[in-house]
């Protein structure tokens, strides 16, 4: 029997954990964290976000990055692997499968047919120096340097 779609006071709640995944697509996100943004238990906001939406949480999550991994496929010069982590995914084979279930082919194969075309392709240091690209905090050089009066 299929799940009863979400009642609109509930509605609300879930299009808010949707729009915080859309927003946070490329940090670490986890079902008690949209869960928790939607104000509901785990487990009851995992079956009405899948009635609702028709994925899960976490597929849905993917299908985003996968559609901005696209977007920085197509338009720069940044390798699969740099794609794969600026939009948040931390395997490379998970990308990599991920991506062909969705898209119908390698993240190789999808940038080299757009590369093919000869448009101009914007650098990979303007992607990353124009937030182009979400980066999580541990890839910006002012947390590699140490802070002053911190110790080391």
């Amino acid at each position: 029997m299929p799940a009863a779609r979400a009642h609109d006071d509930v509605l609300v709640h879930l299009r808010a954990a949707r729009e915080h995944a859309d927003r946070y697509f490329a940090e670490p996100i986890d079902l008690a964290q949209l869960a928790a943004v939607a104000r509901l238990s785990r487990f009851h906001f995992q079956r009405l976000f899948t009635a609702t939406y028709g994925l899960s949480p976490a597929a849905y999550l993917s299908q985003r990055r996968v559609e901005r991994a696209q977007d920085l496929l197509r338009a720069t010069n940044l390798t699969v692997t740099e794609v794969c982590h600026a939009v948040g995914f931390t395997s490379l084979g998970s990308f990599s499968s991920r991506f062909r279930e969705i898209v119908g082919e390698t993240p190789s194969a999808f940038q080299a047919r757009y590369a093919a075309t000869g448009a101009p392709r914007i650098p990979g240091c303007q992607v990353f120096m124009r937030g182009l690209v979400e980066t999580a905090p541990e890839w910006t050089a002012r947390q590699e340097k140490p802070q002053p009066g911190s110790a080391g």
